[in-house]
Formats: C-alpha cells, structure tokens, sequence
C-alpha cells in the first residue's frame, strides 16, 4: 500500500496517528537543522517536517536534495504544527517523517507547477500532462466530471437509455467537411468520423428507443476559430412521439437541474425569442439577456435630413449605453477605433450624449436638432446619463457590427457576471439559407429538419421564408444546444432533397439506409443536442472550452503535445491503396 490516506485527509483529529502518503514535492524548504516540504496530489497538500533533531543524517540529507516534482513516498506521525496555514485544508498539522522513499526523480518542469504560473498556453499543451498538475486545470475537469455524471443520472431517470453509435461511418453533408479514414479492406473507399450521430439516432428511435442519450464525440474539419476544437463532445438526445413542446420541457428540466445541482442556481424562467426578433434586437441569435442595450431601429428617425451617410445606408441602428454620458471624448474616439478593426469592420460610430438636464449632444449636431434625437432616445430606450452609439451600413453586417460592440461594452460596464445565468430559447430559425458561391439553397440546420406545420407549400413559392421547426438553447450569450423536430416520412423527405438539390441518384446514394427505414414505420420524433464542451465552461464560470478539456488541439487543429497530425509511412500508404500528391 503506498499510502493510507491522501494529501488533502488529515486534520487535528489524526494528531499522534502513524501515517503513509505518497505524491509529488510541490516545494521546499531548508533552514539547515530543519527542512519543510509540501507533499501534493489531487486532493491537497499536506506539509512533511524534517528535524535534525529527530530525523537521521542520510534522511536529512534526502529531504535536503528532493527537488520540485519528485515522487516520494513517506510515512511518519501526525503532529500539530506551530505555524498554522489557514489556506489549506490541512493547515492544522504536519506529518514528523520516519521513513521517505524516493518513488521517481523529476527534472526541473519547463513552468511553474502553481495556480498561477509562468508558462504560456503553447507551452502548456505541450506539456499538458504537467499542466493537469495545476489546481485550475485539475477543478476544471473534476467539475466536468461533476457536470457529465449529473446529465447521466438526470436522463436516466427520465428513462433515457445511453446508446453507443458508431464512429466509422458515411461520409454524409452536413455542413462542415467529414474527417475520413482509408478502408484497408475496402480499396479506394472511406469511413468518415461523424460530425454528429444524427441519422442513427433517428433509425433508433425507428427501432423503438423512444427515449436516447449519449455523450459522445463529434468530429468537424473545418477552419478554427477562436475557442473551437476539430473534435468535441455533444450530449445527443433523441425522443419518439413528441411534439416540440415536450422536447422544450424535457430540456429545460435538464438544463434547471444542472444550475441547481452543479451552481446552486435557481432558475425558473425560460424565456422565448423568435430568430427573426433574436437578429432585429440584439444582432445574432445566441443573444444574452443578462443586461439589456436593445437595438433600436433609426431609420424613420434618423434618414430623409442632410446625412448622406445615414441616407445611404440600409440599416440605421443603435443602442443606449447605460451611464454612458460619463464617457470623455477620448474614450468614445477609442470605441469608434474599435469598431473600426477589421474584426468587427465598420466605417465609423455616430454619438449622442443625453444629459442630465434633458438635453442632446452629439456628434453630428450639424444635421440634426434637439427633437430629432429625442426621438433617438426614445428608439433606443435611452435615459438621462446614457450614452447612444448608432452605426449604420448594410442591415446583415452592421447588426452584427452593433452586436459585437454591445457585447464588448457589456464587458467593460461589467454586465457579463459569470455567477448570474439567464437561458433562453431561440425558436422559429429559416429552414433554409442561400448559399452565393453555389448559388442554391442549403439546410441551415440538417436536411433531416422538419418545416413549421403548414409551410411545406411554401417551399414551392418562397424557399427562403420557411421556417423550421427548430430551436436552440442559449444561455449566457452562448449556444449550449440545438435541435429540431425531425421530418420523419419518406415523402416529405424526399422533397426535401429535392428543394436542396440533391438528385435522387444523390439522395439513394447519401440517404437512402434511412428512406428505406422510413417505410417501416417511423414514429414523430425529433430531439436536441448540447455542446457539453461549452456547458461545462459557462458552468464553470468561464466561456474558453479548452480550459474544461484534458488534452486540447490549437487553433491549427494540432496536438502539440503528441505532434498529430504526423505523416505516415510508405508502407502503410501502400496498404490504404494512398499516393500523396502534395505540392511544395
């Protein structure tokens, strides 16, 4: 037995008690006559006392020369210490070392093995190992493993199975490029990794599931944006004989659950949001309502006088900054040079001041008089102290424009409280969204999403105005899961290939296992699956989802710590039937 008790256990009641631990040298101390070390593993630290009083030569010298990260095995006696540490669970005793064997050397660690240390990320997922080692990185997954255990026990006492889907599959379009793995056995032909296990999730409720959960691994090769990973972790539900009522319920419980359990979070209320009212009042369809700052529309307002800029533009849109006026006239030039940057790419920032007494200062006073921007006021909501900032341009841009400054404001007034949690459904997304470089239509979501009941005719008339019977769970400005009710007849499928245009040579080829399941009986069905990557980490208190994963890519997609992707060699290309073409 290498120890009876771990590093974070003793307290004063152990006190005269002989004991074993083991774990790894956090640091140390040496006085010359004395010499302390703290002892760490996962759950603690205890400190170890070296005497030269009590303790013989060799094993001071020992003690003396154990650097940081050697794994060590003591025993001795539980003895109270003199200068209590009130920081740590433990900080009430000491460990008097009898014995100490020296488990494994360590060289010296290329960063601090502290809460807050010297090392860069980069370097930190190359040594991730080492970095696991950390008490942030070390909670982070613990509480995942908290949050998923949560989800298990939740679901499975809804009477969701937990069903394992394959993960060598067909490749199938489902809007982000598959990861595709070479058959051996098969010359010339691929598996795909899947992007999501949603075509067996849909023959399982064919085969009379009813109710199915997994937690499971996706996979998407698509260019990295901040904060995303090539493989993640989805918790893929499916229900049978359902409407989208049932799903939303279903999914709040679980979602009320967790913010209870895992936060200690009440949370009642799930409000509603079209996406069409989602994109006119906060710019994009995860929106966080944690504070207000609508938008509000300028255009009747604000065009029509002698302002080409504002006349030319088809949006006109601006928010009301709460206590805002405060800002110095360097401050807003600093916010309009934000908006400026490339990665949010507007022209410029109008401003208007609403002061305390009432009256309007703004930045284009030249064209516009003190009614006209109460008017401004009253479209933004804009009070006595506040600050409007109004951007103009194309309606699809300049939305998304005002949105990331709303956000970015939010951060700056410290409206984005971690500890606060405000969900939200976002309902009614376009079944369809047009795609310039093909020039057709695409599945916003999958093909597999059904339209709202009694549009399908539309299809035929106006593609583009459907609406989906879909919705997406938002919390805290993020997505956290998304779903549909599903198209669950053959006919209706068909035609739906048939409106994306897939031929039906296409469609037998991509779908046809699953038109052919179709015909023996699908029940409604349709479900929701949750980023459980971003879940954990708002949860968490945090939004970066490679906090809250052990062993991260970077935003190339690269494990930097094994080196993959690597190059294989000739002889298994030869095996895979692959001749690499690759240009210098």
């Amino acid at each position: 037995m290498y120890r009876s008790h771990n590093c974070g256990e003793l307290r004063a009641t152990n006190i005269n008690e002989e004991v074993t631990l083991a774990g790894w040298v956090q640091k140390s101390r040496d006085k010359g006559f004395i010499v302390w070390v703290d002892l760490r593993d996962r759950y603690g630290i205890t400190q170890l006392v070296f005497d030269e009083e009590r303790t013989s030569k060799d094993m001071m010298r020992q003690a003396q020369n154990l650097g940081r990260e050697f794994v060590i095995q003591v025993k001795g006696t539980v003895i109270e210490r003199a200068s209590k540490n009130p920081n740590i669970a433990t900080g009430d005793i000491e460990i008097l070392v009898t014995e100490l064997n020296i488990l494994n050397q360590a060289i010296l660690p290329p960063f601090t093995i502290e809460d807050e240390t010297d090392g860069g990320e980069e370097l930190r997922m190359k040594y991730r190992y080492l970095d696991i080692r950390r008490n942030p990185v070390k909670e982070n997954l613990i509480f995942r493993h908290k949050v998923t255990q949560e989800v298990r026990n939740y679901l499975s006492n809804e009477d969701f199975i937990e069903v394992e889907t394959p993960y060598l599959i067909k490749s199938t379009p489902e809007g982000a490029r598959d990861f595709v793995v070479p058959s051996r056995m098969n010359e010339g032909e691929f598996y795909a990794l899947p992007q999501s296990p949603q075509t067996f999730k849909q023959l399982l409720m064919v085969g009379g599931m009813d109710k199915y959960f997994q937690i499971v691994k996706c996979f998407r090769d698509e260019d990295l944006r901040a904060d995303r990973q090539p493989e993640f972790t989805q918790i893929d539900c499916e229900m049978a004989f359902i409407e989208q009522e049932d799903i939303l319920n279903a999914f709040e419980g679980l979602t009320r659950h967790l913010l209870k359990e895992v936060n200690g979070v009440e949370v009642e209320k799930f409000p509603r949001i079209l996406y069409d009212d989602a994109i006119r009042l906060y710019g994009n369809d995860k929106p966080d309502i944690r504070f207000g700052m609508e938008f509000g529309e300028l255009n009747e307002v604000a065009q029509h006088k002698d302002f080409n800029v504002f006349n030319s533009a088809e949006l006109v849109v601006g928010i009301a900054v709460p206590g805002g006026n405060s800002y110095t006239r360097k401050e807003i030039d600093k916010l309009t040079s934000w908006v400026k940057r490339p990665q949010v790419g507007a022209l410029g920032m109008v401003y208007c001041r609403c002061n305390e007494d009432g009256t309007y200062k703004s930045s284009v006073d030249k064209f516009y008089d003190q009614e006209d921007l109460s008017k401004w006021a009253e479209a933004t909501g804009a009070n006595a102290g506040d600050l409007i900032c109004v951007l103009s341009g194309d309606t699809s841009k300049v939305r998304a424009q005002l949105s990331a400054l709303r956000m970015e404001l939010a951060e700056r007034l410290g409206l984005r409280k971690p500890n606060e949690f405000a969900p939200l459904w976002v309902m009614d997304f376009p079944l369809l969204e047009w795609d310039e470089e093909t020039e057709r239509y695409h599945a916003m979501h999958h093909p597999f999403t059904s339209p709202k009941p009694g549009q399908i005719e539309l299809l035929k008339t106006d593609p583009g105005a459907v609406k989906a019977n879909a919705y997406d769970l938002v919390l805290n400005g993020n997505e956290i899961g998304g779903g549909s009710i599903r198209i669950h007849d053959k006919e209706t499928q068909s035609l739906m290939f048939d409106y994306l245009g897939f031929t039906e040579v296409e469609a037998k080829a991509q779908f046809g296992f699953l038109m052919d399941a179709f015909q023996y009986g699908a029940p409604p069905h349709g479900g929701l699956a949750f980023g459980l990557d971003r879940l954990v980490a708002i949860l968490g208190g945090q939004e970066t989802i490679r906090d809250f994963i052990a062993f991260p890519k970077n935003n190339s997609g690269r494990d930097v710590m094994i080196d993959a992707p690597a190059p294989i060699d000739d002889e298994q290309l030869k095996e895979l039937s692959l001749k690499l073409n690759i240009k210098s």
